[in-house]
């Protein structure tokens, strides 16, 4: 017997009606990309997870109030965003460092290049301003459209579509950089 995937809209409609299963399957959609947003804000696993955790529980209790008017992934990005933020206002973590220069460096290379690159896209994303950072995680991970982004984060399409520009413009710039220089060969700015 060949079974059909629930859509979002489907599912959280069975979730709010209390079928915990729907609530499961939403889960299991949808938290790699609460975990990385949550992991790219604070760059730190256990609060990254601790902060998905807060995020579904959050969920659970609330879904009842989505009301469809958006897609589930905006809805649950803007639930996300705000748990991440009462978490630091709560002073309970602490967001991700933006001066480049607290940032670890690469640990030695006895790792696959695979692990490598994903630890030089971390160090990468953890030096982008907060702003940049958030709009591309909004549309790279969420997949949510500019506009939605520009919804939920308070700004104009166009200021999200500039700051993911030059987030990726940045990434472009720091990943293909040789060691201690830009990718002009120029010594990095701090």
């Amino acid at each position: 017997m060949v079974t059909h995937p629930m859509s979002d809209p489907d599912l959280v409609a069975s979730a709010a009606a209390g079928d915990l299963s729907a609530y499961e399957a939403l889960v299991r959609l949808h938290a790699d990309a609460v975990y990385a947003h949550a992991l790219r804000f604070f760059g730190d696993v256990q609060i990254a997870e601790d902060a998905t955790q807060e995020v579904f529980l959050k969920v659970y209790r609330t879904i009842g109030s989505f009301d469809g008017r958006a897609r589930f992934s905006t809805w649950l990005y803007r639930v996300t965003r705000n748990v991440c933020l009462d978490m630091v206002r709560a002073g309970k973590r602490t967001p991700l460092p933006v001066d480049p220069v607290t940032l670890e460096p690469l640990s030695v290379a006895d790792f696959a290049d695979d692990v490598v690159f994903s630890r030089s896209l971390q160090t990468a994303l953890r030096a982008l301003a907060p702003e940049e950072r958030e709009a591309l995680g909004a549309i790279g991970i969420f997949g949510l459209s500019y506009a939605e982004a520009g919804e939920v984060l308070g700004v104009p399409e166009g200021t999200v579509k500039s700051r993911v520009f030059r987030a990726r413009r940045a990434l472009t710039r720091i990943l293909h950089a040789p060691e201690g220089g830009d990718a002009d060969g120029l010594p990095a700015r701090i």
